[in-house]
C-alpha cells in the first residue's frame, strides 16, 4: 500500500505545475468546486441559475487555444521592434522610479488602506494608479536578476525572498491582496523554472496555506471596519414590501448562515461570492440582455475627465438590482463587485464572448510558453509567461477590469515578443507532461 502511495505521489510530481495545460484550468475548476460548500449562502441570495455551462465552456475553449498553438508551435510576432529589446530593462527602471514617487506621496498623505475599508476605497486614484508601477517594476527587475544568476546559492535565494517580502509588505499597507498574489506567484513560477522545480504536492500544500491566509486577511479587514461610518454600514434593504412566506424563507436562511462560525464562512467566502455573482449575472442577462461591450469600454473610460462609473460598480448595480427586491444586498452600496473572469465576459456578450475570450487567453499563454521553450528558461520570456499566467489566474476571481493591469500585461507581452529567442546552452530538460512539452528547469 505504501509503495502504491509513493508511486502515485511520484507520478503526480512529474506534472509541470505551471504548464498552460495544468495551472490555470486547475485553479479555475478548484475555485468553483470549492464554492459549492456554500453553508446556505446560495439559499440566502436565491441562486437560481447554474454557472457550470459557462465554466465548462471556458475551460474547453481555453484548452483549444493552448493545444492549437502548442501543436503549431506558434509564437508572438516581433512587430519589427526587436531593436528596442535592449531598452526593456531601462524602461522598467523608469517605471519603478515613477511608482516609488507615487507610493511615497500616498504614504506621506496618510493613505493607508489597511487601516479601514473607507480609506482603501477612497485612495487618490492617480497616485494609486502610478504606485502599482513600484511593485511591478521591482518584480520584473528582481526576476530578471534572478534568471541571470549563474549559480543560485542559499544565501542569494534568501536575499531574493526578503526583497520580494519587503515590497509585498509595502503594498500590504494599501489593503489590496491582488499585488501580493501577483508578486508571490510570479516569483514562485520564475523560481520553479530557473532555480529549482517545485513539486506539485508541495505547491498544493503551499496554495492551501496561501488561500486560507488571503481569506482570513479579507475577514480581518472587514472586522477592522469602523461601523460608525456611513460607508461601513451593515444595514440591509427595506423588507416591508416582502410577502410573509418570502420573508420567513429569508430569515431562516440568515439564521442558518449566522449559525456558522464567521471564520469558517471566510475560508471560501470569496469563492462563494464569485459563484453567486456569476449566477446573478447569467440571470440578469436573460432578463435584460447583455451590455454589448459597455463593461470593457468602461475600463478605458474611467481615465477620462469627469465622473465615470467603473466596470465593477456597474457589476454591483447589476447584481444588487436582483437582490434588493429579495431583501438582501449582495454588495453593500458604494462598494464594487468582482465579477469573476467569466462573469465580465458573460455580462458583455454571453457564451459567445466567454468562448472567444478564453480561446484568446489560452492562445496567449501557449505562445509565451513556446517562447520560453525556444529561448530557454534563462530569458525574459520566463518572466513574461510567469506574470501573464499569474495575472489570468488571479483574474479568475477579480476579473480583468483594471487599466493598469491591462497595461502591465501589454508591456510584458510586447517585451517578450521583441526579445531575442536564441536558445542558450543551459541544460534545459524538456519532457512530455499532460500532452505537452513541459519545462522542468535545471
Amino acid at each position: 500500500m505504501k509503495d502504491r502511495i509513493k508511486a502515485t505521489i511520484h507520478n503526480i510530481n512529474k506534472i509541470d505545475t505551471f504548464s498552460p495545460y495544468f495551472f490555470f484550468p486547475f485553479i479555475l475548476m478548484a475555485y468553483f468546486i470549492i464554492s459549492l460548500f456554500d453553508f446556505w449562502r446560495f439559499d440566502l441570495f436565491n441562486v437560481r441559475k447554474s454557472i457550470w455551462p459557462a465554466v465548462i465552456l471556458a475551460v474547453l475553449c481555453y484548452y483549444i487555444g493552448v493545444y492549437v498553438v502548442d501543436r503549431k508551435n506558434w509564437t508572438l510576432p516581433t512587430f519589427g521592434l526587436s531593436k528596442l529589446s535592449k531598452f526593456i530593462v531601462h524602461f522598467v527602471v523608469l517605471l519603478t522610479a515613477i511608482g516609488l514617487v507615487a507610493y511615497g506621496m500616498m504614504i506621506a498623505q496618510g493613505m493607508i488602506g489597511l487601516s479601514d475599508e473607507s480609506v482603501r476605497r477612497n485612495l487618490d486614484p492617480k497616485l494609486n494608479f502610478f504606485s502599482h508601477l513600484l511593485w511591478y517594476g521591482v518584480l520584473i527587475l528582481l526576476s530578471y536578476k534572478m534568471i541571470k544568476e549563474k549559480t543560485m546559492t542559499v544565501k542569494k535565494a534568501i536575499i531574493y525572498v526578503l526583497l520580494f517580502g519587503l515590497v509585498m509588505g509595502l503594498f500590504l499597507l494599501m489593503g489590496y491582496r491582488t499585488p501580493l498574489a501577483l508578486m508571490m506567484f510570479t516569483g514562485i513560477i520564475v523560481f520553479h523554472y530557473v532555480v529549482k522545480r517545485i513539486k506539485l504536492t508541495w505547491f498544493l500544500t503551499f496554495l492551501t496555506v496561501v488561500a486560507i491566509s488571503f481569506a482570513l486577511f479579507g475577514f480581518f479587514r472587514v472586522l477592522m471596519e469602523d461601523t460608525s461610518k456611513e460607508f461601513n454600514t451593515r444595514e440591509q434593504p427595506d423588507r416591508e414590501h416582502m410577502e410573509e412566506e418570502e420573508l420567513e424563507k429569508l430569515l431562516t436562511a440568515e439564521q442558518r448562515v449566522n449559525a456558522t462560525p464567521k471564520w469558517i464562512l471566510a475560508l471560501n467566502g470569496e469563492m462563494v461570492t464569485g459563484h453567486i455573482v456569476l449566477s446573478k449575472i447569467i440571470e440578469y442577462t436573460e432578463k435584460e440582455d447583455y451590455f454589448h461591450g459597455e463593461i470593457h469600454k468602461g475600463i478605458f473610460s474611467t481615465v477620462l475627465p469627469g465622473e465615470q462609473i467603473s466596470p465593477r460598480m456597474k457589476v454591483t448595480e447589476v447584481v444588487n438590482s436582483l437582490s434588493v427586491e429579495e431583501g438582501k444586498y449582495i454588495t453593500r452600496p458604494g462598494r464594487t463587485t468582482t465579477p469573476t473572469f467569466i462573469g465580465q465576459l458573460f455580462l458583455d456578450g454571453g457564451y459567445l464572448l466567454v468562448a472567444i475570450g478564453f480561446l484568446l487567453y489560452g492562445a496567449i499563454v501557449s505562445m509565451l510558453y513556446n517562447k520560453v521553450k525556444q529561448a530557454g528558461v534563462k530569458s525574459f520570456h520566463t518572466i513574461a509567461y510567469a506574470f501573464v499566467i499569474t495575472m489570468f489566474t488571479v483574474s479568475i476571481h477579480t476579473g480583468l477590469l483594471d487599466l493598469i493591469f491591462i497595461l502591465m500585461l501589454g508591456f510584458v507581452i510586447l517585451a517578450s515578443a521583441i526579445s531575442k529567442t536564441e536558445k542558450e546552452h543551459i541544460g534545459i530538460d524538456v519532457e512530455a507532461s499532460l500532452g505537452t512539452r513541459s519545462l522542468y528547469g535545471k
